[in-house]
């Protein structure tokens, strides 16, 4: 189930270039896409979705070419946007045997068995009769999972799943996506690195319309190693190392002085310990790469 994306680029009409010559190969198993607002993330994702064309550049996932044959993905495709509306009044069951007939599920009894199915592994079965309209936010996430998966998909899209839930409906959400992600290949959009960081076992850094990075996560972290420095500054001093150093990021202590994170290429870097590299800091070296790239 291998995804194979070639040379693809978009850009708008307002002068965007959104997609910059996007070449990624990914199999079974979650995909991360991570990147800031802005990125070129949901473009992507709405660009292997079918939902819209490239300029150019080829996309293929398990021998189907995606922008010639568009419809033979959509049978095996899964795709959870970032908002999705519902019809009022209507409860969840009554929603997915409807989505369930439009799939094109014949028999009610196969209807029923596939929407029982989904509801419990969504974690949803319990309150199946209530109106969808009527629930959470995390709720309405694991609903979208749910439609996705009644025609069994292979590939399944989602895009900025997490953004907005509280802590316990994020962990809900992503125990599904790991169990899903088993049998499927799962492309998960985010700007929230901990969301790669628990789930992918490969994964991509995405910005300004161009593929920054791809590697697994535990390879990418590695090769910072003995790269990562950190030291307490106070909070006036915070421009003047960034003008000095490829200051990462920077947090505020319970003592108001500021903690950061820098990158440097030395044996010692004086006044500063040696961290240990985290995926925060592949990601935040990429995007400081580009930046220091473009200017």
């Amino acid at each position: 189930m291998d995804l194979i994306i070639s040379k693809l680029a978009k850009t708008y009409y307002n002068g965007v270039k959104a997609l910059d010559n996007i070449n990624l190969q990914t199999g079974a198993g979650m995909f991360g896409l991570l990147g800031p607002n802005g990125a070129g993330k949901s473009t992507l994702m709405r660009t292997i979705a079918t939902l819209q064309q490239p300029d150019s550049g080829t996309i293929i996932f398990n021998g189907i070419n995606v922008t010639e044959e568009p419809a033979n993905l959509r049978k095996i495709l899964g795709y959870l946007p970032q908002e999705f509306g519902v019809y009022p009044r209507m409860s969840a069951e009554e929603l997915l045997i409807y989505f369930a007939t439009l799939k094109g599920i014949a028999s009610k009894a196969d209807r029923s068995r596939i929407v029982a199915e989904v509801l419990e592994l969504t974690n949803l079965y319990d309150v199946r009769k209530k109106s969808v309209e009527g629930y959470s936010g995390g709720m309405k996430q694991r609903f979208g999972i749910a439609q996705l998966l009644l025609n069994n998909p292979r590939l399944i899209i989602v895009d900025e799943p997490t953004a907005g839930l509280d802590p316990a409906e994020r962990n809900r959400f992503l125990n599904i996506l790991r169990e899903i992600g088993n049998s499927s290949t799962v492309l998960f959009s985010t700007h929230i690195v901990d969301d790669v960081k628990e789930l992918c076992n490969d994964m991509a850094i995405m910005n300004g319309g161009r593929l920054l990075k791809q590697a697994a996560p535990s390879n990418a972290i590695k090769e910072l190693e003995h790269q990562i420095w950190t030291k307490d500054i106070a909070r006036e001093e915070l421009a003047q190392f960034e003008t000095a150093y490829m200051v990462l990021s920077s947090k505020y202590n319970a003592d108001n002085s500021i903690n950061i994170r820098v990158y440097a290429q030395c044996e010692i870097l004086q006044g500063f310990l040696k961290a240990a590299p985290q995926l925060d800091d592949v990601y935040f070296h990429s995007l400081k790469n580009e930046e220091a790239r473009l200017n």
